[in-house]
């Protein structure tokens, strides 16, 4: 194994001869050289790993080296040495992303650390993360077996996203083989308690916040005190939206974070107008026939959201100014980000963002977002892109300086589906892949959450013998004919609809301005 070369730039190199052998005995080679130019020179000639950089020399300074050993190269981590305190020079010096900062005079250990810390830190994070996890395997197995709470369920969810994010960077391919498998395993688990447990949540004042009332429970009482901009990002599941939050935060800071539940079926006809009628489908079906449609009726699903929220504020009894905003483009994302200062005035305004589910529609269908969107961290990584460069964070961005609270949630998540699952229906069955309503349909109930009685999950018939299906686990509905070309096209791809935590725990935040 090659020793690790270190470029010492110094002009009074010889009174670190100690530091040098001390460096040298942990088997480190060591060159050094008493100028910038000196230093410059020997970079064009010879391979190092790390630079230590005097900031005070004769000649061109160590900010002037800096500033050419980036340009000689930039991903070189360089750890800036001085006598000065002096905070200018400090942050001319992090500005250049100088790789650490010490302060003369320097010890040899505060040199070692600064060496593990910028050459070393990949293995020890790998080494320690790996560790940390398999100790956590152990309670998370654990949990498994005796969780037995929504509440449980959301927190379980949310410690398997956090494990996915850090074995994530680390790249250990082997532990996050063992992740995948015991979210599977925490999958098939959940989808139990939900067929247990979900007709219940309806009736129980003790059962979670699920998407007809959401508005009501939650949304409701962050109206009182400030002006609100509330934006519901079409199909974002927990871990998209840890992906971008980071970017969020550098505007507002998090107040509120609460894990709610989205309404059987996971889809936007379904979840979304729950949300903004506060009623359940089958009372949305009773009371506004004019504006509910049904699977296999003719027409846009989600073309009455306004009318819905505006029916249920008055219900409420708000007494509210508000505007509804649906952007399904580019285009009138940055219209609506040009005219924000309008909504000023609004008690309430809120937005529909449909990119997401745009964007797993297109992995379906376009080769090249398959490609871009291979896995779980490929699809958070194009989320987090998009959002960066998007109209939305204009809007955020403007939202603050107006002091409006914010308030981001989503109707439901996804899940990438990987088995296929057989199932035979009439012509009138609906298409989702995730979940299918209609008479007499035939099925592998192990794959399955039935519903044979849609009112007791509060689900409208849309014929008289109909019932649903939910798959669960990471399944797809898959007809007979044709099988093998649909199952080749429709797996790993991102689907909703269905029995998952993916699909069902799903994030509500409220954030102050910064």
């Amino acid at each position: 194994m090659n020793k690790i070369t270190i470029l010492w730039v110094d002009d009074e190199i010889d009174l670190l001869k100690p530091h040098i052998l001390f460096l040298e005995g942990k088997n480190y080679k060591v060159i050094t050289c008493l100028s910038g130019r000196e230093a410059l020179d020997e970079l064009k000639e010879t391979h190092v790993d790390i630079v230590f950089l005097d900031e005070n020399m004769p000649g061109i300074s160590g900010l002037e080296t800096l500033n050419e050993i980036k340009v000689i190269n930039n991903s070189l981590p360089v750890v800036m040495i001085t006598k000065s305190e002096e905070e200018l020079i400090m942050e001319e010096a992090i500005g250049s992303k100088i790789a650490d900062y010490l302060i003369k005079p320097v010890n040899p250990n505060q040199i070692l650390l600064s060496l593990k810390k910028n050459l070393d830190h990949s293995r020890l994070v790998s080494e320690k993360t790996t560790a940390n996890y398999q100790q956590e395997f152990r309670k998370i197995a654990m949990e498994l077996a005796v969780v037995n709470s929504y509440e449980e369920w959301a927190e379980l969810y949310k410690k398997l996203i956090s494990w996915e994010l850090r074995l994530e960077e680390i790249e250990d391919s082997g532990m996050f083989e063992i992740l995948e498998s015991q979210k599977t395993e925490a999958n098939q688990q959940f989808g139990k308690f939900v067929e247990k447990n979900y007709p219940g949540w309806f009736t129980d004042k003790d059962g979670p916040v699920m998407s007809h009332t959401l508005f009501g429970q939650l949304v409701k009482p962050e109206l009182k005190d400030n002006k609100t901009l509330l934006v519901v990002i079409d199909n974002l599941r927990y871990d998209q939206w840890l992906a971008f939050e980071d970017t969020i935060n550098s505007f507002y800071r998090k107040r509120k974070e609460v894990p709610y539940f989205s309404i059987l079926p996971t889809a936007t006809q379904y979840a979304r107008n729950a949300i903004f009628s506060g009623l359940t489908p089958l009372d949305m079906e009773k009371k506004y026939p004019q504006w509910w449609r049904n699977d296999t009726e003719e027409g846009g699903k989600n073309l009455f959201e306004a009318e819905f929220l505006e029916a249920q504020i008055k219900r409420l009894g708000l007494e509210l100014k508000w505007e509804y905003h649906k952007i399904s483009s580019l285009k009138q994302g940055k219209h609506l980000s040009q005219n924000f200062r309008s909504q000023k005035e609004n008690d309430l305004t809120v937005i529909v963002y449909n990119f997401v589910d745009m964007l797993s529609h297109s992995k379906t269908e376009m080769d090249v977002v398959k490609e871009l969107a291979a896995n779980d961290k490929a699809y958070r990584s194009l989320t987090q892109s998009w959002f960066k460069n998007s109209p939305l964070l204009e809007i955020i961005q403007q939202a603050q300086g107006l002091g409006l609270k914010l308030i981001l949630t989503t109707d439901h998540g996804t899940i990438n589906v990987k088995q296929p699952s057989k199932v035979i229906g009439d012509k009138e069955t609906s298409l989702n892949l995730r979940y299918k309503t209609g008479r007499s349909l035939t099925y592998e109930e192990k794959d399955v959450l039935e519903a044979k009685d849609p009112k007791k999950i509060f689900l409208p018939n849309i014929n008289v013998s109909s019932s649903y299906i939910f798959a669960k686990n990471d399944l797809f509905f898959a007809y007979p004919n044709n099988y093998n070309h649909y199952v080749s096209y429709y797996r790993n791809t991102y689907q909703h609809g269905g029995v998952s935590m993916e699909e069902m725990i799903i994030p509500f935040v409220v954030m102050e301005p910064r």
